[in-house]
């Protein structure tokens, strides 16, 4: 799990990086940061999350439970990537978070359909 979890940071930072960059005029460690506080949490938290819910519930919510708990990982890596980014001076930070999201999103699920990874 751990790998798993490795290879889904270095993707991710491999494309939101870029993109903080960018919004940042070029400040790494505000821009490799961004995504470093968020992305355990997205990755560990939030499915666990979701299999407890189950558990406790005995209900598999499926298909349905999967998608809710992407969007609503997803909208906390937005709203505080975002609010990180406000923090240090960058202009429309939730916009610059909602495209480097969007970004590493859209790949991730574009490379797992072709390529199985991450």
């Amino acid at each position: 799990m751990l790998t798993a979890w490795l290879i889904a940071f270095a993707f991710t930072q491999a494309v939101e990086v870029p993109i903080y960059l960018w919004a940042t005029g070029g400040r790494f460690g505000v821009s490799f940061l961004a995504s470093t506080l968020t992305h355990p949490v997205v990755w560990f938290v939030f499915p666990y999350a979701l299999l407890r819910a189950e558990l406790l519930l005995g209900v598999d919510f499926g298909l349905p439970g999967y998608v809710a708990m992407v969007a609503a990982a997803e909208f906390f890596a937005w709203l505080v990537e975002g609010l990180w980014l406000e923090r240090f001076g960058v202009r429309r930070p939730l916009l610059m978070s909602l495209l480097a999201n969007g970004s590493s999103l859209s790949l991730g699920l574009l490379s797992r359909a072709l390529f199985d990874v991450p």
